[in-house]
Parts: structure tokens; C-alpha cells; sequence
């Protein structure tokens, strides 16, 4: 009787001591979040049917293949083409991004900035989303928009890539020199 009050009492608490263990471990394990793959001084080319639209640049690249998330960081840069061109029609620049790795779409973040020189138009905003497939940027954060002609603030903000056709939803002030 009591070898079997032993055992029972011996299976109660490893039973109970693994369930604690292998949870506590998993919701701490740095391998469950760790990325599948980490490089630096990364460049990746988005591209449609031998046309590149983009090359992005950044000093550090995280890739999450459970999450289908790649990371930037380190500082980033993108050069946008236009379907005509060999050099680049617009410029942003950013402190980090992440890219959806199944759509391609890339949100900017931080200290965001687009200047396009076709236009002679800079953007400056804290985040930002490029939609891979429509080559189009939308911010719903504040966005400063300077031409040569005038200076544009605002909430919430749409254009195509290239500054040139662009929206702003809330207007919260104009300047023209």
C-alpha cells in the first residue's frame, strides 16, 4: 500500500512539475521568436516580369518564416524605378520597416522620408505603407508634403510612389512663399 501511495504521489507531481515546465518554456523560449534567418547589409530587388521597381537596402534583415515577416533594421533605403528608367524616380529613406513577405507590402518606420526627384517633392512622415502591387504609399500618421511651390501638413495621406499624384485627408495647413 505504500509503494503504491508512492507512486501515485510521484506521478501527481511530475506530472504537475512537467506541464509547469513545459509551458513556462515555451512562453519564454527565445527560440520560438528568434528569426529563421539574420543578415546584414541586406538588398532585396521587388520585381515584375524582369522589371525591377524596387531595390531596398538596409543595414539588417530579420526573417520570421512562421510569421511570413521579413524585419529591417539599422537603416533603410529604397530606390523606386519607374518602367523607363535606369536610374531611380523616387527615394525613401526610414529607421526600420517590415515587409509582408506573402503580398511584398512594406511598412516604413520612423524618422520616414520620400524625395522624388521627378517631381522636386519630399515627403517626411513616422510610418508609412508601399503596396507592392499598386506601387502606391499611404500614411495615416502625420505627413509633411514641401514642393517647390508650396508646403503641405496634414493627417492621413495617399499618392503614387513618385509624389506626383498625391492626396491628403485631413489639411491642417498650407504655405506658399
Amino acid at each position: 500500500m505504500k509503494v503504491l501511495l508512492t507512486i501515485i504521489v510521484a506521478s501527481i507531481l511530475v506530472t504537475s512539475c512537467q506541464d509547469r515546465a513545459s509551458s513556462t518554456r515555451l512562453k519564454d523560449d527565445p527560440f520560438l521568436t528568434a528569426p529563421a534567418h539574420l543578415s546584414y547589409n541586406v538588398e532585396v530587388l521587388f520585381t515584375d516580369s524582369a522589371y525591377t521597381k524596387a531595390i531596398l537596402h538596409a543595414g539588417e534583415g530579420r526573417i520570421f518564416e512562421d510569421r511570413q515577416q521579413t524585419t529591417l533594421g539599422k537603416g533603410v533605403k529604397v530606390d523606386f524605378f519607374s518602367r523607363t528608367g535606369k536610374a531611380p524616380s523616387a527615394v525613401l529613406t526610414s529607421d526600420s520597416a517590415f515587409v509582408d513577405d506573402h503580398s511584398k507590402n512594406m511598412t516604413a518606420i520612423g524618422n520616414v522620408r520620400i524625395h522624388s526627384d521627378s517631381s522636386r517633392t519630399t515627403l517626411t512622415t513616422s510610418k508609412l505603407l508601399w503596396v507592392s502591387s499598386t506601387q502606391r504609399i499611404r500614411s495615416d500618421e502625420y505627413v509633411r508634403i514641401v514642393t517647390p511651390t508650396e508646403t503641405i501638413e496634414g493627417i492621413g495621406f495617399e499618392s503614387d510612389q513618385y509624389l506626383t499624384s498625391y492626396r491628403i485627408f485631413q489639411v491642417k495647413g498650407v504655405h506658399r512663399p
